[in-house]
């Protein structure tokens, strides 16, 4: 652990990006044009996310030119060289905020979808047919999943995200006629783009039911999550612990503990041994292996819900400077000062690759080692470390 003191300088430090900053959470496919930007920020690997039907594909072109390779993961270690070109980890999902696009067809069978009666049923207050008419074609549940199985397949180091649940969103008015030229087009569509917010919502039961579909898939495809909640943590957590209902450790004593790792290596070692042994799968969990719960906005004494020794999952709470810290908020600083040194992450949250990003990553680590007490040297490398354990395991050999 670094020395309590360090921090005191820190903020006269050269940066050290040599040492490699992970951006946990960000949306560089809002404004496709930076992507040329990648390459030449001095972050080491960006995790992009999903959000709607627009980006799904663009998260793919943005993977396809600089996704995270096999070679890249091997080599990743906190003394190793960091003078490669920024790469990205995609992760694919269903935001909160357009889950009202998506109909159950478990309920209400494809060919029998009314978008009308659809749009009235899952939004708050129930909208006027005029304005349905401006929302997309609903999409199936099942195509979604069938469509995020696909794309994961594809990337076998993707996530699944950004999905979650979020209270207090409201949709967009549609553009109207007189408006279009104020449109950025820089921005790829579907998003807010400065849009009059309606009074519309989207029902909690319905954004539940997208959420916990898309855990699921995590769950049978050992992925990990990467989690939206505003104005819901008590939600999310409920939503996330129904997943491992009737799957949680057994808390044992340290001696039992050490009985059974014994065990297990000796089991792991007949295993290895048997020539005839093919090394069967587990069966997939209804859970996600890792959980990250991006810039994480709620109190810390909810914390000790989500570190509760018998839950299967590893929750990871990550900040940034945008949403959490954008004026020095003494709630967040003690939320920081009380995530355990190896559940911290951090992130940009921007929607544009580039400088902006990196200033942003910089200014978050430099305030987590500040609330932390860690030197600026030793916190880059606790950070760099929890984010490959949160994103390829515990046993993806990443140390500090």
């Amino acid at each position: 652990m670094a020395d309590p003191g360090a921090n005191k300088t820190a903020e006269k430090e050269p940066f050290p990006w040599h040492l490699g900053v992970f951006d946990a959470h960000c949306h560089p496919t809002d404004t496709v044009a930076s992507r040329d930007d990648v390459p030449q920020m001095k972050a080491k690997i960006l995790t992009i996310m999903a959000t709607r039907g627009e980006d799904q594909d663009l998260v793919k072109q943005f993977a396809n030119r600089y996704g995270v390779k096999h070679g890249t993961v091997q080599a990743l270690s906190c003394d190793g060289d960091y003078d490669s070109p920024t790469q990205l980890v995609p992760s694919f999902g269903w935001h909160p905020w357009f889950s009202h696009q998506i109909f159950d067809d478990a309920i209400s069978p494809p060919l029998e979808i009314d978008a009308v009666r659809h749009y009235q049923a899952v939004l708050t207050p129930s909208p006027d047919e005029e304005f349905i008419s401006f929302l997309p074609k609903p999409r199936s549940l099942s195509g979604l999943l069938d469509h995020l199985r696909e794309s994961l397949t594809m990337f076998p180091y993707a996530l699944i995200g950004e999905i979650g649940i979020d209270r207090s969103f409201r949709l967009p008015n549609h553009w109207a006629a007189n408006d279009e030229t104020k449109r950025n087009e820089g921005l790829t569509p579907g998003g807010r783009e400065g849009r009059r917010l309606t009074p519309y919502r989207v029902q909690i039961d319905h954004q539940r039911s997208v959420f916990k579909a898309q855990l699921h898939l995590a769950g049978e495809l050992e992925r990990p999550v990467s989690v939206h909640g505003v104005a819901a943590h008590g939600i999310v957590f409920e939503t996330l612990k129904g997943t491992w209902q009737g799957h949680e450790k057994e808390v044992l004593s340290k001696r039992e503990r050490k009985r059974q790792t014994s065990a297990a290596n000796a089991r792991a070692c007949q295993a290895t041994n048997d020539k005839n042994g093919k090394g069967n799968k587990p069966d997939p969990k209804p859970y996600p292996p890792r959980i990250c719960l991006h810039s994480y906005s709620g109190p810390s004494d909810a914390l000790k819900q989500y570190l509760d020794p018998s839950i299967p999952a590893t929750i990871y709470f990550s900040f940034s400077r945008l949403v959490n810290f954008s004026n020095r908020s003494e709630k967040a600083v003690e939320v920081v000062k009380s995530v355990p040194d190896d559940r911290i992450l951090i992130e940009s949250d921007l929607h544009s690759a580039g400088d902006e990003m990196d200033r942003l990553l910089e200014d978050i680590t430099r305030l987590v080692c500040e609330i932390k007490g860690w030197s600026l040297i030793d916190g880059v490398k606790f950070l760099a470390a929890n984010w490959q354990r949160f994103v390829f395991g515990e046993h993806s050999g990443y140390s500090t």
